[in-house]
């Protein structure tokens, strides 16, 4: 009887239980669309993270940041001679020098792998190498450059740029190109952590276990495609010659290295003998993050810990600006239009009742008890609430996929952390690199989980019983009388 009667009742109102149902649907597609774009900024902030960190790192730790000694410029010379018989000869130098000039020795890794809540810990080596191109016609030239960065050191796609530096010239007349890149030295025996890890190889292969004093070396893509470097051909880094074995493409987002060595090579061009620049840590367990970065820095002293938590802090940009809006605004208006929507929702479905006075005024005066017609506005409402939700999942779901067919780009700024920040990935802020901001395009996207999906059911349900309350504790207030009032 109650489903015959709920079939009835329904069709007879399709235009009122279709107002209904679209409050609600508009109510809760907001709800799935405001979910969905932030969980995609939420990925894609994990993105940006990721390409800094290496896959699978919690925190990175480097050396805590010292004031330069007096008279350090922080500027490499290069000195360049040309007999005075020689015209128009040409001399290139490489100056290769640790991210910042800091480095931690080799067996802090051990000990910040002892600490508790450390599930693993990699070292690695980023290096910084100014190469100097020199043209001379006569006589002495000496060139002093500060090593100024390209794209390879702290911008999208690492590559390498042709920043010309102003010689000093004594006796003849000199013409100088500077181009900077980015060196990650790796320890080939651990790749699951370190600046590798953020990246496959998609032509050739990385680097073996047994690799570990190889002149062998894996390029970036971008690097490669720039400087018409393939797999088997060789790259000259301060007059040593790395074959190259492989060419690797980041997961995420653009590469902020250019070249990878094996660590114990990357050491002997710096003259860092067992010396790190940063550590990749990953913890036991993602709870134990916070306290084992206290743990680390209070046991090894002259470091300095960052967590995924403290380089997220320094993102801005787009991707923030609107991550910020829809974790506040968003879905603060979501609640908003779904509160105005379920109270949309009770109202109609009162005044619905209030002009089936005759109806419900005749069934109980054939009999039928007020639990027994609230019973059955409860099951209407619901129906309705449900054929909402049915709706708003629809719409909320085409919203969505428009959102990720369009793929609007963002971009993401990542600042230093202030205290040697993230100097963990290369070119990632590390110390020295305090005031380099590096640039990255982000495509936004907006999954929806199927938790989302079961909000959206729970949410259509709960505007179906808060309208069909309403409206039921309307009808249990009609009497039997008020349908013969009812009869004009």
């Amino acid at each position: 009887m109650f489903g015959i009667y709920l079939k009835r009742e329904l069709g007879r109102r399709k235009k009122a239980a279709l107002v209904i149902a679209l409050g609600l649907a508009l109510g809760i597609a907001l709800v799935i669309t405001v979910n969905s774009v932030s969980a995609g900024m939420t990925q894609a902030q994990d993105k940006v993270l990721k390409s800094l960190y290496g896959l699978g790192t919690d925190m990175t730790v480097t050396k805590a940041r010292s004031a330069p000694t007096s008279g350090s410029s922080g500027r490499p010379n290069f000195q360049f001679d040309a007999g005075s018989n020689d015209s128009d000869a040409t001399q290139s130098s490489d100056r290769v020098m640790t991210q910042g000039g800091q480095a931690l020795a080799a067996g802090v890794v051990t000990k910040v792998a002892a600490q508790k809540g450390v599930s693993s810990a990699v070292g690695a080596l980023t290096l910084n190498v100014t190469k100097v191109d020199g043209s001379f016609t006569q006589g002495k030239a000496q060139s002093q450059s500060g090593g100024s960065s390209s794209q390879g050191q702290g911008g999208p796609g690492g590559q390498s740029g042709g920043s010309t530096a102003a010689p000093q010239v004594q006796g003849g007349g000199a013409e100088f190109d500077v181009n900077s890149y980015s060196v990650a030295g790796v320890d080939v025996t651990d790749q699951t952590l370190g600046p590798l890890a953020g990246s496959k190889i998609t032509t050739g292969k990385t680097f073996t276990a047994t690799q570990t004093d190889a002149k062998v070396a894996v390029v970036s893509k971008a690097y490669a495609k720039e400087n018409s470097l393939k797999v088997g051909k060789t790259l000259k880094i301060s007059g040593t010659k790395y074959t190259i074995i492989g060419i690797a493409t980041p997961d995420s987002s653009e590469s902020t290295t250019d070249v990878y060595l094996p660590l114990k090579q990357a050491q002997t061009l710096a003259d860092a003998k067992n010396q790190v620049t940063t550590i990749y840590v990953k913890a036991t367990d993602s709870q134990q993050i916070d306290s084992v970065k206290t743990a680390i820095q209070k046991n090894i002293a002259g470091t300095t810990v960052t967590t995924s938590a403290d380089l997220a802090e320094t993102v801005s940009g787009s991707l923030s600006t609107a991550s910020d809006l829809a974790t506040s605004v968003g879905k603060w208006l979501s609640v908003a239009v779904l509160v105005a929507a379920f109270l949309v929702a009770a109202l109609l479905t009162s005044s619905a009742v209030s002009r089936r006075v005759r109806e419900f005024g005749t069934l109980k005066a054939l009999g039928w008890p007020s639990r027994r017609v609230t019973r059955q506005v409860v099951g209407e409402s619901i129906v309705n609430g449900l054929l909402g939700g049915a709706l708003g999942i629809g719409l909320g779901l085409a919203a969505a996929y428009t959102v990720t067919a369009i793929s609007p780009k963002l971009t993401a700024q990542l600042g230093s952390t202030g205290g040697g920040g993230m100097g963990g990935g290369p070119g990632g802020g590390g110390p020295g690199q305090q005031s380099a901001q590096n640039t990255m395009e982000i495509a936004l996207t907006a999954p929806v989980s199927m938790t989302t999906i079961a909000l959206a059911v729970g949410l259509a349900v709960t505007g179906g019983l808060i309208a069909g309350a309403m409206g039921g504790w309307r009808a249990s207030r009609m009497r039997p009388a008020d349908a013969l009032r009812s009869v004009s």
